[in-house]
């Protein structure tokens, strides 16, 4: 009869037992150890300086990656702080690293974000770990350190920082294409936005006469609409105001010049009546076209409004 196997405890080792000091202790040993960091983060690393100058400081250690990459590695036997944070950056900067490794025994929550941000933030062949270093034996044993990536790079890391980037930058082509439009509709004397703001959002919107109704630009990345939104919590008022416009189909785009989207959204709560202006394009043309898209809106929107607007005001709240 097999006998029950013996299975030990890991026990944890205080980092200081093992190495007093961070620079002229775990420094060396890792210098001399560096394939235990290597199999952790799944990285191959050739130590190539320790304690190289860099001003007045002096960085831990400096190694290449598989890519000929310069890698900084800072250590730091205690929890994270602002100070070695500023060196791990200051070090990168100067030294002209594409990677970062910063080994601690305990991560703060505010140091976590900063790096997976930097991570999320810089170009792609930048690279920053923050790696959390534990000490353990079992029983008698001698003691063994682990290695555990707290933040590493990654595909998706890097997509949310494009996602972020390309967001900020239509923001900033919203900002500037409503701008341009409010001007041109003011030296044409068309005046229903006049006062607005120009916005960071894809649509525009003014009040159109009566509680929860709303005449709005609307501006997509390879089109443009203007539309007369019906927005009240209340789905079945919505409902009631769209069906009495309706009613008024006939008139309404006779007056308009043309025929207009009638979308009743039994499903949502809010309704809207949109035209799509076609063949002229939309915030991702190129901007000398950005005139003739905010005429055809201009030119659009003082229509539709006239040829609402009898009928809004002819509504029963």
């Amino acid at each position: 009869m097999r006998s029950a196997m013996s299975i030990g405890k890991l026990d944890p080792v205080e980092l200081r037992e093992l190495w007093l000091h961070e620079e002229r202790d775990f420094s060396k040993w890792l210098d001399e150890n560096i394939d235990v960091l290597s199999d952790a983060l799944g990285l191959p690393l050739t130590v190539e300086e320790r304690e190289k100058s860099v001003g007045s400081f002096s960085v831990d250690l400096i190694a290449k990656d598989a890519n000929e990459n310069r890698v900084i590695i800072e250590n730091q036997l205690e929890p994270t702080n602002h100070d070695h944070l500023g060196k791990l950056l200051t070090y990168l900067v100067n030294l002209e690293s594409k990677v970062a490794i910063w080994i601690v025994k305990e991560a703060r929550p505010e140091h976590i974000r900063v790096i997976s941000w930097l991570n999320e933030i810089t170009p792609s062949d930048m690279a920053f770990y923050l790696v959390l270093l534990k000490a353990y034996r079992i029983g008698d044993s001698e003691a063994a350190p682990l290695f555990t990536p707290i933040v590493a790079p990654s595909e998706q890391s890097k997509q949310i920082g494009h996602t972020r980037e390309t967001l900020a930058d239509t923001d900033i082509l919203h900002l500037k294409f409503w701008e341009q439009l409010l001007q041109r509709a003011k030296e044409k004397g068309i005046t229903l936005h006049e006062g607005r703001r120009p916005e960071k959002d894809s649509w525009l919107y003014t009040g159109a006469g009566k509680t929860s109704l709303t005449f709005e630009y609307l501006i997509r990345h390879r089109r443009a609409l203007i539309k007369l939104e019906i927005g009240n919590a209340d789905k079945v008022y919505n409902k009631r105001i769209f069906d009495a416009l309706s009613a008024h189909k006939d008139r309404i785009e006779q007056d308009f010049g043309e025929a207009l989207m009638w979308d009743r959204a039994d499903e949502k709560i809010g309704s809207r009546i949109l035209f799509d202006i076609k063949g002229k394009g939309g915030l991702k043309s190129p901007e000398d076209k950005w005139p003739s898209i905010q005429d055809a809106m201009i030119e659009a929107m003082d229509r539709f409004s006239q040829a609402f607007k009898p009928h809004i005001q002819a509504l029963r709240e």
